[in-house]
């Protein structure tokens, strides 16, 4: 013990002649050591034992550089696993946490990792973890070999990451190295980035190769969705409708999305067949008969649908609106949606041209939906629908609805603007001509429905109907069925005529060149009081001029004028062909003032004047100079 109580001494002098070059190892004082026994090892029955070493026979990467079998062979590269290309996520060094963590992870503990990584995002930390966890060793040795769903979780942090389109094929065709196929999502992925990147082309030929692929790798629905959607952002909206006629052949969803896209393209296009029959396919599937677009893009389809006369369009665009309007109605608060009665009234228009039955009862529906019994369809709603009615033929659908427009309008017909609402001559005029189409026969069948109708439990009867019927007859020259109306309807139906009732028989009279008969009916209504409007004189003057009388058609003009009533220019042009052929020229400048004094601009009526002045006999001596033989 003596020397070593010498150096605790002469450490305090040691100190004073230099104190920065001297450190004391430790200021504790010495402790005795002695050996001691080690206790025997009992193995614990709680613990396994550990394992021994793999066989070097079963291909360990650990024993590929020092095997005696291998002696002379050169290290191999793949020692470390497939290499990944590395995405920048290791060129700042190696994370040593996350190599640490990687070991302890198996497939299962890393998907769950995964998972919850994901959720807040942690896309590469989610990277650099799964490239180290591919490069340890499982339990027997060999490295670790993710399956596609691994694989997927980590194609999706590489799209996160914003990783270019060419940067995931490179990742997908690494999948081969771990014998796994990519699935369906693992394309979806190089999608996305290339719907991003806008990579149409690109996007395509991927597409293609999915369907010629196999099972695991066919497209579903996001598929089709991000190539449609990426064709129509770049305007190639041929490819993007045939992707959809593809999407609807097997039987996938066509998104909202691609849907409105599809709508706008092919009516800015004029492509509406096309979307009718898109819009009609999906109808059919129960997972896309529910698509509807906006309700502003519905309104513009019924537009463009109404002015090329597409009825079956125009049908599915007012389906849409009855749609939006039904589920406004079911919100909370409810949300009263209107279609404007200015679109429904063309609707009825183009049913009557396309002779569409289901699109005049789906555009007078939503027309009543919109309505909400607030009021009643304008006046020119029901003209619009008796006349496409009258063009489909279907009179007893044309008549019910002249019977609810007049209960609806015919209390007040002393004005003459309600007065014009039932005339034949104008507003019914379709109705007429549905009539007389067939003739007599037609004719008859009406005038007997229209008695029955008298008689039934709750009558109906019409003066606007029977001069429907009476002006028929004169259409077709009957001039008995007319007149023999005409009485029924103070006799059978116990109705006073109108002022319409009166101007048909004229017509009738007219036509077979009866005008004694006709200036009979006029003054006949003038002495019961009644005023004859516009079309009264009309129908007399036109009898004069079928019995070739100019003058007496201008003197009736004249009391036409004298009367407050101005005459048409059809009217006038008329008068002035009968002048022309009869060489009455003092009746031709009195016609001509009157054009100046309404300010009607007749126009010139060369065609005409040609082949009246025509002069045959030298027409006819030029054919002979030219037949003769030179």
């Amino acid at each position: 013990m003596a020397p070593f109580s010498v150096l605790t001494k002469s450490t305090t002098f040691i100190k004073t002649l230099n104190p920065n070059s001297f450190r004391t190892i430790s200021t504790f004082k010495y402790l005795c050591q002695e050996p001691q026994i080690a206790e025997p090892l009992v193995p614990s029955s709680s613990s396994s034992p550990t394992p021994l070493p793999p066989n070097p026979s079963s291909g360990s990467p650990l024993y590929q550089q020092d095997n005696w079998r291998t002696a002379n062979s050169k290290p191999n590269p793949g020692l470390f696993g497939p290499s990944l290309p590395a995405l920048g996520t290791l060129q700042g060094g190696p994370s040593a946490k996350l190599q640490a963590y990687s070991q302890t992870l198996d497939d299962t503990q890393l998907l769950n990792v995964f998972a919850e990584w994901i959720t807040s995002h942690r896309w590469d930390d989610l990277i650099q973890l799964f490239e180290f966890w591919v490069q340890c060793l499982d339990s027997d040795g060999k490295f670790n070999k993710p399956d596609v769903n691994l694989y997927n979780h980590y194609l999706r942090a590489n799209l996160m990451a914003n990783a270019s389109p060419g940067d995931l094929l490179d990742l997908v065709a690494k999948m081969d190295d771990y014998k796994v196929l990519p699935n369906t999502a693992s394309f979806n992925f190089v999608l996305k980035a290339m719907h991003e990147a806008r990579e149409a082309k690109a996007a395509e030929k991927l597409l293609q190769r999915m369907l010629q692929t196999g099972k695991e790798s066919m497209p579903d629905d996001e598929t089709y969705k991000l190539v449609t959607e990426m064709l129509f952002l770049v305007n190639q909206t041929d490819d993007a409708l045939k992707y959809i006629d593809i999407t609807l052949s097997s039987g996938n969803m066509v998104s909202p999305k691609v849907f409105t896209e599809c709508v706008k393209s092919c009516v800015r296009l004029g492509r509406l067949d096309t979307l009718a029959s898109i819009i009609e396919r999906c109808k059919k599937m129960d997972q896309n008969k529910a698509l509807c677009p906006q309700w502003n893009m519905c309104n513009l389809i019924v537009d463009a649908a109404l002015q090329e006369d597409n009825s079956k369009l125009a049908f599915y665009g007012l389906e849409f609106l009855a749609r939006w309007i039904t589920r406004g109605e079911a919100a909370r608060p409810p949300v009263y949606l209107s279609v404007d009665e200015g679109l429904v009234m063309p609707a009825l228009g183009t049913a009557s041209r396309t002779f569409d039955k289901t699109l005049i009862d789906a555009s007078w529906a939503v027309l009543r939906r919109s309505l909400r019994n607030n009021r009643a369809p304008s006046a020119e709603s029901y003209l619009g629908k008796i006349s496409a009615y009258s063009s489909l033929g279907n009179l007893q659908r044309a008549f019910a609805t002249l019977h609810e427009f007049e209960s609806v309008y015919g209390g007040d017909s002393n004005t003459e603007a309600a007065e014009n609402l039932f005339s034949p001559f104008t507003s019914l005029s379709p109705l007429v001509m549905a009539c007389s189409k067939g003739g007599f026969e037609t004719l008859d069948s009406v005038y007997f429905q229209l008695e029955n109708l008298s008689r039934a439990e709750r009558p109906y009867k019409s003066v606007a109907a029977l001069n429907c019927v009476i002006l028929g007859c004169a259409n077709i020259w009957d001039l008995d069925r007319a007149y023999q109306t005409f009485e029924s309807i103070s006799g059978s139906f116990g109705l006073t005529p109108d002022i319409h009732s009166y101007n048909a028989l004229m017509c009738a009279f007219g036509k077979l060149k009866k005008t004694p008969e006709a200036s009979s009916v006029f003054e006949h209504l003038t002495g019961l009081g009644m005023k004859p409007n516009a079309t009264s004189y009309t129908m007399l003057v036109n009898a004069h001029l079928i019995n070739r009388d100019p003058k007496a058609a201008v003197s009736v003009v004249d009391e036409m004028v004298n009367a407050g009533h101005v005459p048409s220019k059809q009217l006038l042009k008329d008068i002035r062909r009968r002048c022309v052929r009869e060489f009455d020229n003092e009746s031709n400048d009195q016609v001509e003032a009157f054009a100046r004094k309404f300010g009607i601009r007749m126009g010139p009526e060369s065609r005409q004047n040609m082949l009246f002045n025509l002069s045959y006999s030298s027409m006819k001596g030029q054919t002979e100079v030219l037949a003769r033989p030179s």
